[in-house]
């Protein structure tokens, strides 16, 4: 009952907030930008209750442009109740219609979790803390037709305490370089309906750049997107892959939970590689607002407890869509997700994938 109230409030307070009558009247010119602060309020069992506010400008750099999408740049403030907090910077640029792709990431922030531990004589969650800042830029080129190709570097500090010295305290940091391909057919980058968007990633932390743990990892996804009911709604399908190659450092690894899969908040299910399928179904109703309905099933291998590798996690649930924004399809919503044994309330900005 009580997630259902709190869902409740939340979406009232999307209306209230956001919520506009319709006038009939001489149209106006559009902005040249537009400006929202969207509240932050979500719930999981790992970082309880998190409340902040995200600040959003959509626009475009060159109005002449009338191919490449509007970039978005926007911050986000979050402090959560188990006294973790977040302050984080985000833009995506497009230029030179779509020839160019660009982003700029900030983030610092200390994050109170947890792990699984079982190779002690009391296995259980055990908590430690990751003061964390993390930089990251790159581009991508369109190449030819709809392939681009892509470098970014990105550069992470940790510094890592843990309860009752399970492991000993760590300070660490890591300069990554990720070389990427990219396919893409979406008729939208903010709100596809159809077309295809299939990414390969290597990410490699040489030693020559001063990191610690020599390592590699590649990611693969493959998202397809496609119309149904007269186009007003979306089925959504991915797959998804993380390996990490080499020494993986703890901060590193991949955790069961968010975009791949929803139902998991516990931090429990974390090792060297990941692997995951999915669906969702996007039904829109009204001018601004949408219901999905999504599932999926997970694996991962490397893990720091053994049993836990090559098992299936499955994980599903339901979530509410708003869009803020006048001209430009762009989502936000709350999610509740049930997983093996955990579930997870989750508020986004844009869709899952």
């Amino acid at each position: 009952m009580r997630h259902f109230l709190f869902f409740f409030l939340f979406t009232v307070f999307i209306h209230s907030t956001f919520g506009q009558k319709n006038v009939d009247s001489i149209p106006k010119k559009e902005k040249k930008i537009e400006l929202r602060v969207m509240p932050y309020l979500s719930y999981n069992r790992n970082l309880d209750f998190m409340f902040g506010a995200i600040p959003m400008a959509m626009y475009k750099l060159n109005h002449a442009d009338t191919i490449s999408p509007k970039s978005l740049s926007g911050m986000t403030a979050i402090y959560t109740t188990n006294k973790s907090y977040i302050l984080a910077l985000f833009n995506r640029w497009y230029l030179n219609e779509d020839k160019w792709r660009v982003k700029f990431f900030f983030l610092t922030g200390n994050q109170n979790s947890q792990f699984y531990v079982d190779d002690i004589d009391q296995p259980d969650f055990y908590d430690y803390g990751t003061k964390t800042t993390v930089l990251s830029f790159g581009g991508q080129r369109k190449i030819v037709g709809k392939f681009y190709g892509g470098l970014s570097y990105t550069y992470a500090h940790y510094n890592t305490v843990y309860e009752d010295n399970i492991s000993p305290s760590s300070v660490s940091h890591s300069n990554a370089l990720v070389v990427n391909l990219l396919y893409d057919t979406r008729d939208a980058v903010y709100y596809p309906t159809k077309g295809y968007k299939i990414k390969l990633d290597w990410s490699t932390y040489p030693d020559f750049l001063d990191n610690e743990l020599a390592s590699n990892r590649i990611s693969f996804q493959a998202n397809r997107y496609i119309p149904t009911r007269d186009n007003k709604d979306v089925i959504a399908a991915r797959i998804f892959g993380k390996f990490g190659l080499g020494n993986v450092a703890f901060e590193q690894q991949s955790t069961i939970g968010g975009t791949d899969i929803r139902g998991y908040s516990e931090g429990k299910y974390r090792g060297a590689g990941l692997m995951d399928i999915q669906g969702e179904y996007r039904y829109n109703f009204g001018k601004k607002m949408g219901l999905v309905g999504f599932f999926g099933i997970a694996t991962i291998y490397g893990s720091d407890t053994p049993s836990f590798d090559w098992k299936m996690y499955p994980g599903g649930g339901v979530g509410y869509r708003y869009n803020p924004f006048k001209k430009s399809k762009f989502n936000v919503g709350l999610d509740g997700a049930v997983g093996k044994g955990d579930w997870g309330v989750y508020f986004r900005i844009g869709e899952a994938f």
